[in-house]
């Protein structure tokens, strides 16, 4: 735990911030969003809950903002993997499926943003002021926005059905996350029963499912 005196200048402030994000990044290396509190960050910072909110509104704001960040290292990260991944050569059909193949490898180490994904809609956009939402939501359509366009650097047949395509993509990691990770209850329950564990989302191989049907379907929809 780090014990900070009181941040007097903007470089003070900046640096406590930051900080406090690390340190919450560090948290979701842990455990789950769920279970992260303002009353272990404030711990394990060194400040009292009523400072770590002198700089983010709420334990909501500060996870929305470490999405952010995720979200937007993942995008700096992808154009050389998806430049490896994919034959510029190969129909447009299977580089779509190269594509979802590439995007679903890219996020098995991604824990972090695959868990703050699934959340943003139901739990972190909420508990949150109206300013917030707004930054967060502009900062959101603009890395949908950079994903399509490197979707149409490797499938150009998108033309305008790249960013309805990336912003359904993003629906289905969050889904797919979620519905992959049981409950202890469903985990007993597969235990008990073996027909229903047939059923498991094993999240790797569904995500690939979705993003290869999506790209079809978009691909489809700008033929058509």
């Amino acid at each position: 735990m780090t014990t900070f005196q009181r941040a007097r200048s903007e470089d003070q402030r900046e640096l406590r911030r930051q900080t406090i994000l690390d340190t919450t990044a560090a948290m979701l290396d842990e455990v789950s969003v769920n279970t992260v509190t303002l009353n272990e960050l404030s711990r394990r910072v060194g400040l009292a809950k009523s400072n770590v909110l002198r700089y983010f509104e709420s334990r909501e704001a500060i996870l929305l903002e470490l999405l952010d960040r995720a979200w937007k290292q993942w995008n700096a990260d992808l154009p050389g993997l998806l430049d490896a991944a994919l034959d510029a050569a190969a129909p447009p059909a299977r580089r779509g499926e190269q594509l979802a193949a590439a995007l679903t490898r890219t996020l098995a180490d991604r824990r972090i943003l695959c868990d703050l994904l699934s959340a943003q809609a139901g739990v972190l956009e909420h508990n949150v002021s109206p300013e917030v939402a707004a930054r967060y939501k502009g900062a959101a359509l603009a890395n949908v926005g950079a994903l399509a366009a490197l979707a149409r650097v490797h499938l150009p047949e998108l033309g305008g059905y790249a960013e309805q395509l990336t912003g359904q993509m993003i629906m289905a990691i969050g889904a797919v996350w979620t519905h992959a990770r049981p409950s202890a209850a469903m985990l007993a329950a597969y235990e008990d029963h073996p027909s229903l564990a047939a059923h498991r989302m094993d999240f790797a191989h569904s995500l690939q499912e979705n993003l290869t049907t999506l790209v079809a379907g978009a691909l489809a929809r700008a033929g058509a």
